[in-house]
């Protein structure tokens, strides 16, 4: 990354929604060494905010304010004074969202709109959303919800000087409920894996890569676009295959193989083909201009050359070989054996069998 990217952040007053999770703390890691005046972190779980706090060994910058964003009068206090905006707070896992749709609403959608009313009232720069592959020709609530905030930021452009912008990224290596925590746990707990289907695909790019991309797009956005970053994918089974390999080089993994769950897809994308005539390409990104019109980002991209051959999926996105991707997952720590997992490494292998069968991921035995 430029130093001068992240030099723009000295002296600037910064709020993180969700701050602290995985992307806020990798976000807050890249920003807090330029001396902003603030990083204030607003987010529900006043567990994580402690262990945040500690991580970062109470580091005077940093804030800490207990919020939700359905809350419009917490997060309008929270924002005054704030220069910039990530906005990362989400409901993300697909299952809970489709068992408790009105929260996921009330979260993703409602929240991101309190965001932008916020920002506008007090006279924010500039707020950056971070979007997902899942929103893009959406199949279940998640997906949705995102779509539709991505929708709202964009428009929002129209409605004060404040920059809008999206940033839209595949799953990141080693999130929570992501799918190599779970490999890893199933090949060292219970000698097998279990495969959704062989020819699924998914987006996929280290934490700190992400965090990285998401600066640059801040540090270009003039407000309206979406920036799509260019990732490549990797086929579930190949994962599965080199997790297995390296995770248990002298016993056998079992392969299982349970079909497609409930609002997953076969390939995500990135860009729809519908999308693709508005797509331009800018080198580390391609940006997504918007249906409505924004004056300020026609004249930024109006000597651009518009449109991609077709939809950008993980099917067509250019592959991982299993020998990148296994140096990848090796220098993340999780092809290390004692590499603890957060969660899923206190649990008993009845508790985790039941656990994978909830999500079904394996049927109870």
């Amino acid at each position: 990354m430029e130093n001068q990217e992240l030099s723009r952040y000295r002296g600037k007053r910064i709020l993180i929604t969700g701050g602290t999770g995985s992307w806020g703390t990798e976000l807050i890691s890249h920003i807090l060494p330029h001396q902003p005046a603030e990083i204030r972190i607003y987010s529900r779980g006043e567990a994580q905010q402690v262990i945040s706090k500690r991580r970062f060994e109470n580091h005077p910058a940093l804030r800490y304010v207990v919020g939700d964003v359905r809350d419009k009068t917490r997060l309008d206090l929270a924002m005054h004074g704030m220069d910039i905006v990530f906005h990362l707070a989400a409901l993300k896992h697909v299952p809970v969202c489709e068992e408790n749709p009105w929260e996921t609403v009330m979260t993703n959608v409602i929240g991101t709109q309190n965001v932008i009313n916020a920002a506008i009232h007090c006279h924010v720069e500039k707020v950056i959303y971070v979007a997902s592959d899942k929103g893009v020709d959406p199949l279940n609530l998640y997906g949705v919800t995102k779509l539709t905030s991505e929708k709202l930021i964009v428009a929002a452009n129209n409605m004060a000087p404040t920059v809008f912008s999206c940033y839209r990224a595949g799953n990141v290596i080693g999130t929570s409920g992501s799918v190599i925590p779970l490999f890893r746990e199933q090949i060292l707990r219970l000698g097998e894996v279990t495969i959704t289907d062989p020819n699924m695909t998914r987006f996929f790019i280290p934490l700190r890569m992400a965090i990285a991309s998401l600066i640059h797009a801040e540090s270009q956005a003039v407000g309206g676009e979406t920036f799509v970053l260019k990732m490549k994918s990797i086929r579930i089974s190949d994962l599965a295959e080199l997790m297995s390999r390296e995770l248990s080089p002298k016993k056998r993994v079992t392969v299982k193989q349970i079909g497609i769950r409930p609002g997953e897809k076969l390939h995500e994308l990135l860009i729809s083909r519908n999308e693709a005539a508005r797509a331009i390409d800018i080198g580390e990104f391609y940006v997504i201009m918007p249906l409505v019109d924004i004056p300020k980002l026609n004249e930024r991209y109006e000597n651009e050359p518009r449109g991609i051959p077709g939809e950008y999926s993980s099917e067509n996105a250019k592959l991982f070989t299993q020998e990148d991707f296994t140096e990848l997952l090796r220098a993340e720590g999780w092809l290390d054996p004692d590499h603890p997992s957060p969660y899923l490494s206190r649990l008993s292998e009845e508790q985790l069998r039941h656990i994978y069968a909830a999500n079904k991921w394996l049927g109870l035995s």
